[in-house]
């Protein structure tokens, strides 16, 4: 055996490991954490010598100048997907089946190839809160919406080898991935003995950087995506630049992880991190523990980055012997990484760039109003909401009157719809869900509450979090609030937040109403339709508001209320000390808690135990399924690629601005009933009240098509001002749905383009924001900048990703949308589009004829033999097949 390939020996306590050493290569002392574990997993994966050497020197060279590089693969050990991406992941296993079956291969094949977990954690709605038996009513409401599509998952766990399901009601995938799943260093049986390797993942959701927190390289990819890696398929990237942020310092007192967490979105977003990896170093991370760390790479796709990865040391230890890993296990992760370089040693690596943050400059924070990077100092949020408002134009001194309860009250703007205490950044930190209980706590003894108006809600993201706080003696003053437990799952974070109260939703467009949450996302329209303004704080913050009842407050200088003397009660009164949070920490999280917490996590309730089918190769489809049909990407596919056609004559389908996020393209949250969604329900006997949500239907391509662009918040400038999914449709210059528009277009035979600015694309991994718009007849789509997942799910679906030349954009060329545009040939035969850019001619209704030239974002061979397949899972079906 060649040396580049070659094992050495790791002896752990009386257990001997083979494992492929990074220290043999050559450079490998000064490569980024990050890089150091992609370099593993070339030595360990590459088929043959020549290939590992090609890729270990492309890795090297750019990783040791800090600076990005050519194309290498990457084989992630597991995959990590939620429901509402894992549905129409395994809907796509099944077709892929049936059309391997077709072109004479065997369907068994088609299964996945390394451990993929599934967590059921997106379709839970807040339908019921801030009383007791909320939970139990959630429950029975998302078992009766998703039946049909929790009967298929069953069946593919029994169908599919590798597979392991989290049912309903048990927490969400970033957690429980930590918690549960997580292993830093795993092992295989092999020929040679027991191999030890670094554990990483890709997962069907943005934020699966999580993973990141406790030393595990991952991060989140389409479904696409996820779908080969799971298949076997090595996924492609560019080796990135890696940028450092040096830690210095700890947090002060008061201040938490969400509070850095927003920082580190501030000052990277501001930096431009964009397809880059970040990872942390210096003396300030040992200060920070391994959960506070994870909040933080939780927050990483806000932005743009591929991962934020912590180094391995004692915290990371620690963290694995509380959540009850074994010692063998920790023994192995404290001896591989220390020997694999992923060990917090404390020294620079060679990094494109060093940001620093000093911790003890941290200072509490929230975000929004629709942007998680636009952080603002706690203090000064009221200056700064009042500002927001001038800045929207909004009416000032404007109010409504609402009566709840048979009470009138008079609002205005910034008055809080929702205040939830939700799952995803903050609560995986024990430290931020005790803060959160105590100032709960406090201030039911000081006989403080909610304003009437405030939906409250408290969605823990494991059974482990709500028991902390049941045995930190903390339960009971959130439940005094009205913080009940109403669901283990995503809910506000992703748009489940359920109704507003009805007296709010009647005056939702006559006054800005605002939510809180400690979440990571607060884009327009994502936490509910009534909602204007969103804002992000750490659940401490959350109940903070709900006790205010409005943005428009200065907790420095106003009270919260008046306790049981008459005497005034402020924010500071109610406050935990670091010192108080760390006792009661110290007092309850252990081993037992995380234990206890995950006891059953496989196994699901009753109903959950009463679904399923007989495992088979094949599913038996219903065509009257609402929620489960059958895909039809590969209808009509050839045993042979064929290459794709010249775009002529196409038309756009929309025209964008900045900062359109895949929550703008891809369908999520409710389905309003003036939709194409709906109206296609209603032909099949669907009631509204059982609409459900988009995220609920990812596996029925029919009504994820009608819902492709259509947030309630779309600005599209072929709309003529009409917000939403609308366009204007050239075939008769009518503006009408967007899906409506698009089937006209198909019935003419004319293709569709998409126009946007920059960073098209943003925000969560959806599949769906590139299967829509393909379904909608979409070919190509121009932007100024594209985010990476979305880019590389556009190729995967055989959609050509077109960036203007640097400084142009639609506007400056004279395109308004009008247009006709053709799109000059692209020569694919070698991969790559050869040359990497193409001619565009653009023809106005009145004969005018505007030439550019456009940038092919195909960025490397692979994504080029995708492309040419048509799309990657074309690709893969082919491969298996012809085996």
């Amino acid at each position: 055996m060649s040396q580049l390939k070659a094992t050495a020996q790791l002896q752990v306590a009386n257990k001997e490991y083979r494992y492929y050493p990074v220290k043999a290569v050559e450079g490998a002392e000064r490569l980024p954490y990050a890089l150091t574990v992609l370099l593993e997993n070339i030595l360990r994966c590459a088929p043959d010598e020549e290939t590992a050497q090609l890729l270990v020197d492309r890795l090297v060279e750019a990783g040791t100048k800090g600076q990005a590089g050519d194309e290498i693969e990457f084989s992630p050990a597991r995959v990590l997907f939620q429901d509402f991406t894992g549905v129409p992941v395994f809907v796509d296993f099944a077709v892929m089946r049936e059309a391997c079956a077709a072109l004479g291969g065997d369907p068994s094949k088609i299964n996945p190839q390394v451990p993929c977990n599934l967590v059921i954690d997106h379709s839970v709605i807040a339908d019921k809160a801030g009383c007791s038996g909320a939970l139990e009513e959630n429950i029975e409401l998302e078992f009766q919406r998703n039946r049909e599509r929790y009967d298929f998952l069953k069946w593919a766990q029994s169908s599919f080898q590798n597979v392991s399901i989290v049912p309903p009601g048990q927490g969400i995938c970033h957690q429980l991935n930590i918690e549960r799943f997580a292993k830093v260093a795993m092992t295989r049986e092999t020929e040679e003995g027991t191999l030890a390797y670094f554990d990483t993942l890709v997962g069907t959701d943005s934020h699966t950087p999580t993973a990141n927190g406790v030393g595990v390289l991952g991060w989140g990819v389409g479904g696409i995506e996820a779908e080969a890696a799971a298949l076997g398929q090595p996924i492609t990237t560019l080796v990135p630049r890696v940028i450092g942020v040096e830690l210095t310092g700890s947090l002060p007192d008061g201040v938490s992880a969400m509070d850095l967490s927003l920082r580190f979105a501030q000052m990277l977003r501001a930096e431009g991190v964009v397809g880059c990896f970040v990872e942390c170093f210096g003396e300030g991370v040992s200060n920070l523990t391994a959960t506070q760390r994870a909040c933080v790479s939780n927050m990483t796709p806000e932005y743009g980055s591929t991962c934020t990865l912590f180094p391995v040391d004692e915290q990371t230890l620690e963290y694995l012997r509380v959540t009850g890993r074994t010692e063998e296990q920790i023994a192995l992760v404290e001896a591989y990484a220390k020997q694999q370089n992923l060990w917090n040693d404390g020294r620079e690596r060679s990094y494109a760039k060093v940001l620093r943050i000093d911790l003890s400059s941290v200072e509490r924070s929230i975000a929004g109003p629709s942007r998680p990077h636009d952080r603002i100092s706690f203090a000064g949020a009221r200056d700064r909401f009042q500002a927001i408002c001038a800045e929207r134009n909004v009416e000032a001194g404007k109010t409504v009157n609402v009566d709840i309860d048979g009470a009138s009250y008079e609002l205005t703007h910034g008055a809080i719809a929702i205040a939830a205490v939700t799952s995803c950044t903050t609560a995986t930190d024990p430290a931020m869900m005790l803060a959160c209980g105590i100032v709960a706590k406090n201030a039911a003894q000081a006989g403080l509450a909610p304003k009437p108006w405030v939906k409250t809600i408290l969605a823990p993201g494991s059974k482990a979090t709500e028991l902390l706080l049941e045995r930190a003696g903390l339960m009971d003053g959130l439940r005094q609030l009205g913080f009940y437990t109403c669901g283990f799952g995503c809910m506000s974070c992703i748009g489940n937040s359920g109704p507003v109260l009805p007296a709010l939703h009647d005056v939702a467009d006559d006054i800005e109403l605002a939510s809180v949450l400690s979440g990571n996302r607060n884009f327009e329209g994502r936490i509910s339709p009534d909602v204007a303004q969103n804002y992000l704080s750490a659940p401490a913050g959350v109940i903070a508001y709900a006790l205010a009842g409005t943005l428009d407050f200065d907790f420095e200088t106003q009270p919260l209320g008046e306790n049981a003397q008459g005497e005034p009660v402020f924010l500071k009164d109610i406050w935990p000390t670091n010192a108080e949070i760390a006792a009661l920490q110290q007092q309850v999280v252990n081993r037992a808690l995380f234990d206890d917490g995950a006891e059953g996590l496989f196994e699901g309730d009753e109903s959950w135990r009463s679904l399923g089918r007989e495992p088979s190769d094949l599913f038996a489809w219903d065509d009257a399924s609402t929620y489960v049909r059958r895909a039809t990407y590969f209808d009509g596919m050839t045993a042979n690629p064929v290459a794709p056609e010249p775009v002529r004559g196409a038309r756009a389908i929309v025209n964008l601005g900045d900062f359109i996020t895949t929550d703008h393209i891809s369908p999520a949250g409710a389905i309003a009933s003036d939709s194409a969604a709906a109206r296609y329900l209603r032909e099949r006997g669907v009631d509204e009240a059982d609409f459900n949500t988009y995220g609920s239907r990812r596996g029925n391509h029919e009504v994820m098509a009608r819902g492709t662009f259509a947030n309630v918040k779309l600005a599209n400038l072929l709309a003529e001002g009409r917000k939403g999914g609308w366009t204007r449709d050239m075939t008769d210059d009518a503006i009408k749905l967007i899906f409506d528009a698009s089937e006209a277009y198909r019935e003419a035979g004319v293709p569709l383009v998409v126009l946007a600015g920059k960073m098209y694309g943003s925000g969560s991994s959806r599949d769906w924001a590139a299967k829509g718009p393909m379904l909608l007849g979409v070919r190509a789509a121009f932007a100024e900048s594209f985010e990476r997942i979305h880019r590389s799910n556009l190729i995967g679906m055989g959609v050509l990703p077109l960036q203007y030349e640097e400084g142009q954009s639609t506007a400056s060329l004279g395109l308004d949308g009008t247009e006709t545009f053709d799109i000059d040939e692209i020569d694919f035969s070698q991969g790559l589009p050869n040359p990497a850019h193409v001619g565009v001619h653009a023809t106005k209704p009145d004969g005018t004829v505007i030439d550019f030239t456009a940038l092919v974002r195909i960025d490397t061979p692979t994504e080029g033999e995708y492309y040419y397949h048509g799309g990657i899972l074309q690709y893969v079906i082919r491969n298996l097949a012809a085996q």
